[in-house]
């Protein structure tokens, strides 16, 4: 069987090779865009700042003037963010300034208002015509201003092809009047369960021998902040030919086709059959627990225009769905939507200290779920949650991470270090 780490390798260097197929794009309005994957270049139309601003409440001093401590300046006017201040400026005067406002022509440097008499004497002058202020330090050349063009140059590249926009690249979008950018069309995902036993969320169990479709809804929750179109084929019954015909609607509607259930050795179970019919399996069974009989492969179109799908089988227990899409599927579909490799998202490891035993046979990598928690120190802690059966459901509700026990490893003792990686929904 293939390792874990070599079928992620297998999977995500089919997947980039796999994006260019996927360059169509759309507009999207800005805040719309969020998540999306840039498809053009974004050059900057005017500096950042437009022009020199003050970094400071104070006052804008006039150029080549003495700037000693005990140097006194004449205050002639007033600079507010929105409202310049549009006269000139001599040596000796100076400008009232506030934070965010630009500095008026003639001033080459900002003192902030505690260096200066300001808070003696600001009760008892009339701010409506002129008056003195005193520097209590000295200021130099350049002080407290925001250079024009200092973050942002007029025509400079600030968003490349590939970036997977985020709420800071929204931010510097808005600043630079950015309405409406072009992204990537979003992957259709088609989603299908298998199964005589099920019954979609909602619906009566006709008989004890039922239970709830419940891959089909954590696909969607865990997929839900990709940016994806999610297509329910619903539930197939054990059925080669409904399998078949199920199959052949998705991938002449779809990007990718993810599957659960049916692609271990029963004799009810019609996928891999199936995928062998209407494509190719690449690789099947991964050593890992839980989640062995996951299935990667392709699935080809050739109704209208032909084209390649990517396949994912997952297995139907629960757990063994929620691995195999965190493992494989969602980093698969990061690449298939063009995100370029250094903006990546990656998961999140951590190392912990186990408060027990951990005990394994050597041969498959085990992710087994667990709470983790951070002492007072810094240092993570880490336990396994209940019964690590893959049909189980609720120690997956009560846990907040994977404990990843390593393939060789014939178990664990407490007080050992091992990886952990924390549940994407435990952070905001």
């Amino acid at each position: 069987m293939i390792s874990v780490e070599d079928l992620q390798h297998a999977i995500n260097t089919t997947a980039s090779t796999h994006a260019k197929a996927h360059q169509d794009t759309l507009a999207l309005p800005l805040l719309s865009a969020i998540g999306h994957v840039l498809a053009q270049d974004i050059k900057a139309g005017f500096d950042i700042p437009r022009q020199n601003l003050s970094a400071m409440d104070g006052f804008a001093l006039g150029a080549e003037s003495d700037l000693a401590s005990g140097s006194q300046f004449v205050v002639i006017g007033e600079s507010c963010a929105g409202k310049p201040y549009h006269g000139a400026i001599g040596v000796g005067q100076a400008v009232r300034i506030f934070t965010g406002a630009v500095v008026p022509d003639g001033c080459d440097n900002v003192v902030m208002q505690e260096n200066t008499d300001w808070d003696e004497i600001k009760n008892s002058i009339d701010k409506s015509t002129t008056y003195t202020i005193t520097l209590a330090k000295g200021s130099y050349t350049g002080n407290n201003i925001r250079h024009q063009g200092e973050e942002v140059t007029t025509g400079e590249c600030v968003l490349t092809v590939g970036k997977r926009l985020n709420p800071a690249d929204i931010s510097l979008l808005a600043n630079l009047g950015v309405a409406d950018v072009v992204v990537y069309r979003p992957l259709v995902v088609g989603i299908l369960a298998t199964g005589d036993e099920l019954v979609a969320v909602g619906e009566s169990l006709p008989s004890f021998a039922n239970i709830y479709n419940s891959n089909t809804p954590t696909l969607k929750a865990l997929l839900k902040d990709l940016p994806i179109i999610i297509k329910d084929y619903g539930i197939i019954p054990d059925d080669f030919s409904k399998t078949c015909h199920a199959i052949e609607q998705a991938v002449h509607e779809c990007d990718v086709v993810v599957s659960s259930a049916g692609v271990s050795v029963g004799d009810y179970d019609f996928l891999t059959h199936a995928i062998d019919k209407l494509g190719k399996i690449t690789h099947y069974k991964v050593a890992m627990k839980p989640g062995k009989p996951f299935v990667f492969g392709e699935l080809y179109d050739n109704a209208d225009s032909p084209k390649t799908v990517l396949y994912f089988g997952l297995p139907g227990n629960p757990l063994s769905c929620v691995v195999g899409c965190l493992q494989f599927i969602i980093p698969a579909l990061w690449r298939l939507s063009g995100v370029r490799a250094d903006d990546l998202p990656k998961r999140l490891t951590l190392s912990a200290t186990l408060s027990h035993d951990i005990k394994k046979r050597a041969g498959r990598k085990e992710f087994m779920r667990g709470i983790y928690h951070q002492d007072e120190f810094g240092k993570f802690a880490v336990q396994a949650v209940g019964v690590q059966d893959s049909h189980r459901i609720k120690q997956l509700s009560l846990a907040n991470c994977l404990i990843v026990a390593n393939k060789d490893s014939e178990g664990y003792l407490a007080g050992d270090e091992i990886t952990i990686e924390p549940f994407g929904w435990g952070f905001y």
